[in-house]
């Protein structure tokens, strides 16, 4: 990592910056936020735009002019006390040092697809944006893959290189033989490796002067696979749209982010919200993006770092906030957080309650998925309504609707839906890579169907009720996982609970709770426990929901980010682990 930090000296770049433009004309054009960034109205689609260029390049020049503050664009800290801070100049001068490395000596061409298996480290984000000036399709991947996971995305995807660390080199060489499509394997690593090319050394000595390709907004960015909830994971191609979205009005409201603020996103690095939250959307408002290295998954580490820097924004899955709450405190006040945001699961009523109570601050939801990046959200300053994730983010026309298409009446559980036509959102997948059927059995009618199941009501407010295949289905009644684990956290015994379907010979389904325990329940009678944690459900929800197989565990299965895994809990109930 020292490189990184030596970076300014060993190159040079605090004295000059190559190949620095103003601004694209059809940039400056447009109408100014108050806080000075472009944008565009909430549903103009420009017919070319990089966000490399467009954006990135923007606040570059602008800090060449003395137009921008000095905080950092990207500021990386890691346990062992290491810190690397880059401004939109240096960040421009090493993305083109990248772009050079990909295309004059790794040979990759606009078009070709690279995947990205990379931590929270520094180049993750060069590999991005020097994807984004060469037309590279980069391929986010989660650095937890084995070589079955790695074989599967490198074969679906033809990728033709490969960046990632040493601990996943070997698995790569493991399966390599398999993909003849991959010609470059790129290694961030201090160590050198057989077959490997050091992508650090290429860049120090790489070129800075680069000219970004003209890329139309349709033309595709990125390709995310998704979760495979629904059998094997599909790859969810996105155009250039997607990291246009921030520049709408409508989705700056959001979090209405500043220059001077600094923005903490904990996503593992190869899901969607990494690329939107700690990259496009910060960047498009010419904040700081802040990154801890965190490799391990650590409830301290995280409360430490939010006492110590300047973090003001800040954003994690809703377990996040529970596990802080688990810890030994009454009360807590953050010195700079103003905003946190929370997503991918659930929130707990009971969980925002009491956060506001220990913290003084408020929890905003949002919601989104890889097909779509962010479909609605509680925008800052917005009423917070318990139990519901917020309203619809432009571009989208969200709607809850049946089997067909039809739109839903108010408070009426269905699909919840974007309208498609007569007019596709930019920022909406443009396909299932290489799967046209997959695509087209996501279109329901006028809207694409996520999947997922909801309601809304008159205002607007949308309600998650569960993926379409974690929904319980037990004699006929169909049981959001989420409604009950709000039921069981309210128990005082309840530290945790992730609920699935287990199969039943009578009912088909049903309602199974895994449950972690908090200390001062541990010792107490577990089939006593299981009846009283039964009645309880019973008495604060429909009794049909109630869990009639519980399991007590030490703790369960998460991501890196802290996500809990219920897809894995599903397999153990199905017999296919």
């Amino acid at each position: 990592m020292q490189w990184l930090m030596r970076f300014r000296t060993l190159w040079g770049i605090h004295k000059s910056f190559h190949n620095i433009h103003p601004a694209p004309s059809q940039l400056r054009c447009r109408s100014l936020s108050e806080f000075g960034a472009p944008r565009w109205n909430d549903y103009e689609v420009p017919e070319e735009f990089n966000f490399a260029s467009y954006v990135l390049d923007y606040w570059a020049q602008k800090e060449k002019e003395g137009k921008r503050g000095p905080n950092p664009a990207f500021w990386w800290v890691n346990g062992q006390g290491d810190e690397v801070k880059w401004s939109f100049r240096e960040m421009g001068d090493l993305t083109r040092r990248v772009a050079n490395v990909f295309t004059q000596t790794c040979g990759l061409q606009q078009g070709d697809h690279l995947a990205l298996m990379l931590p929270r480290v520094p180049e993750w984000w060069l590999v991005a944006v020097g994807c984004m000036r060469t037309g590279i399709i980069f391929i986010p991947a989660t650095i937890l893959l084995k070589a079955k996971d790695i074989l599967y995305r490198l074969q679906l995807s033809k990728a033709k290189g490969i960046v990632t660390i040493d601990a996943l080199a070997s698995e790569v060489d493991s399966i390599a033989s398999q993909c003849p499509s991959l010609k470059t394997k790129l290694l961030v690593s201090d160590h050198s490796r057989e077959g490997w090319l050091d992508f650090r050394s290429l860049v120090k000595s790489a070129s800075p002067e680069h000219t970004c390709v003209k890329s139309k907004t349709l033309d595709p960015m990125v390709i995310f696979f998704t979760s495979g909830t629904t059998g094997f994971p599909k790859m969810a191609k996105h155009s250039h749209g997607l990291a246009l979205q921030p520049s709408f009005p409508g989705s700056r409201k959001l979090r209405s982010l500043k220059t001077s603020d600094v923005s903490w996103c904990l996503s593992d690095s190869g899901w969607i919200v990494a690329t939107i939250w700690t990259l496009v959307e910060p960047w498009t408002a010419g904040c700081t993006v802040f990154i801890h290295h965190l490799p391990q998954f650590d409830t301290k580490v995280i409360i430490q770092t939010l006492l110590k820097y300047p973090i003001n924004h800040f954003w994690g899955v809703s377990s996040i906030y529970r596990m802080i709450l688990q810890q030994d405190f009454t009360s807590i006040r953050f010195p700079a957080p103003e905003h946190c945001y929370t997503g991918g699961e659930v929130v707990l009523p009971k969980d925002q309650e009491e956060w506001k109570r220990r913290t003084g601050l408020l929890l905003y939801e949002n919601y989104g998925q890889s097909e779509t990046g962010l479909i609605c959200a509680t925008y800052w300053g917005m009423k917070i309504k318990p139990g519901f994730m917020g309203k619809a983010t432009p571009p989208y026309d969200v709607q809850v609707i049946d089997d067909k298409g039809s739109i839903l009446p108010p408070n009426t559980e269905g699909n919840i839906g974007i309208r498609i036509k007569p007019v596709r959102p930019v920022s909406l997948f443009m396909c299932y890579e290489g799967d046209p059927e997959k695509t087209a059995k996501v279109e329901c009618g006028d809207f694409y169907n996520t999947g997922d199941r909801g309601k809304m009501d008159e205002e607007g407010y949308i309600c998650f009720l569960g993926r379409s295949d974690d929904i319980i289905n037990a004699s006929g009644y169909r049981i959001g996982p989420a409604e009950v684990e709000s039921a069981l956290v309210e128990h005082p015994a309840v530290a945790e609970s992730a609920v699935v379907g287990s199969p039943d010979p009578i009912r088909g389904e049903v309602v199974k709770a895994f449950i972690v325990l908090t200390p001062q329940f541990l010792s107490h009678d577990k089939d006593q426990l299981t009846k009283e944690l039964q009645q309880h459900v019973k008495s604060v929800t429909a009794p049909y929901k109630y869990p009639r197989k519980v399991e007590f565990v030490s703790e369960l299965p998460k991501t890196i980010t802290g996500k809990i895994e219920r897809k894995e809990l599903r397999k153990k109930e199905t017999g296919q682990m």
